[in-house]
């Protein structure tokens, strides 16, 4: 990605940068710039992170929908895992073929398409909607599934993923991967390593988020190269390291779906599997937190501002009361009336996020990082 000057003059809306932009930048030999994804109004600059989490994803497309909309916020990177992966790639896609509405139109399309009330064929249709029974409590289910344990390769041998079509369709993985346009960074979890992988936005193809959406209860491990992958929030949902170089700006905004704390004990069985996916798909990303934490630490006790270290401001929109009421298990519940409704909850959530904290992007952290991580 070329660098450009913050302040320089807007040359194409998909590419733009803001006349006013952010200037809170890292240091220079730590950091790249890549293009920003901006409209007129745009003042400020972030770095997006959008968490993983199947329909709850629907969410994070309402956020990004206001954001958009709303247009102050300039996007100069974004990562994801699974779901918020889908989200990245859609928006930066849209936004390629044009600019803000194009981005907005992209999300809902693509939301649509993969919703049970989309344009799937009867066969995806088919298994999609006996992946919901399965996973919605179907005692029946529950009972074969303990007597048979199936694995992805017995109970899915075709391999049918319903969402590989809509990417597939929609998005131009050759333009995007050859843009100059926002960084992306998509996470999945190398089978053979246990490792995180995070692909960037010049080798991205489908495949890619296939690999970061592949819950390997469902489907089969995603070769890429020859190895095998399986989703990506099991080790960066999202990850975060890779905007600290990945782009210019120090604020980053996290989106974030997965509760991190629940007030009550789970007894049954699909309430104690419920919670380990929940508190699974947040552990890295809270010692992320934690390390941001201890690091600024150092920067403000002067231990490493000297080294030319500046702080992260990390700021959230959080999902977790809005999501209060959705177990996990709903995560996998593609009704186009369930994605309309989460989607609305997150609109309601990024709008409220920038009445109360949008002055304050450029300036300093918008959460408590000990109380987000502890």
């Amino acid at each position: 990605m070329s660098e450009h000057p913050h302040g320089s003059e807007p040359h194409n809306p998909a590419t733009a940068v803001p006349e006013h932009a952010s200037d809170a930048v890292g240091p220079a030999t730590a950091r790249f710039a890549g293009q920003v994804l901006a409209g007129p109004k745009t003042e400020k600059t972030v770095a997006l992170a959008l968490q993983g989490g199947g329909a709850h994803g629907s969410f994070t497309w309402g956020v990004l929908d206001a954001l958009i909309e709303d247009g102050r916020l300039g996007f100069e990177a974004l990562t994801g895992a699974s779901a918020g992966a889908m989200n990245a790639v859609v928006m930066v896609d849209g936004w390629l073929k044009g600019g803000p509405d194009g981005a907005r139109e992209g999300l809902e399309q693509f939301w649509r398409e993969v919703s049970l009330d989309g344009d799937l064929g009867p066969t995806q249709r088919q298994f999609v909607s006996g992946l919901l029974n399965f996973w919605k409590g179907n005692p029946i289910a529950e009972f074969w599934a303990k007597a048979l344990t199936p694995s992805p390769y017995v109970s899915n041998p075709l391999n049918i993923n319903p969402l590989r079509k809509a990417l597939a369709a929609q998005v131009d993985f050759e333009r995007l991967r050859d843009s100059q346009t926002a960084g992306l960074f998509v996470s999945a979890t190398n089978v053979w390593t246990g490792k995180l992988a995070v692909f960037e936005r010049d080798a991205l193809t489908v495949d890619h988020l296939m690999a970061s959406a592949c819950l390997p209860t469902v489907f089969q491990a995603v070769e890429i190269d020859g190895v095998p992958y399986w989703d990506g929030g099991y080790l960066g949902n999202p990850p975060l390291y890779p905007l600290y170089r990945g782009a210019q700006t120090r604020d980053i905004l996290l989106v974030q779906i997965n509760p991190v704390e629940r007030r009550e004990t789970p007894r049954t069985e699909s309430e104690i599997r419920d919670r380990l996916n929940e508190i699974t798909f947040n552990a890295n990303l809270m010692r992320e937190l934690r390390a941001i934490d201890f690091i600024d630490g150092l920067i403000e006790e002067g231990t490493l501002a000297r080294n030319g270290y500046e702080r992260v401001l990390i700021h959230r929109i959080d999902g977790t009361d809005a999501l209060e009421d959705y177990n996990a298990a709903s995560k996998l519940d593609a009704r186009w009336k369930v994605f309309c409704r989460l989607r609305d909850k997150g609109r309601a959530a990024a709008q409220a996020w920038l009445g109360e904290h949008l002055d304050q992007v450029g300036h300093r952290c918008t959460i408590d990082l000990q109380q987000a991580y502890q």
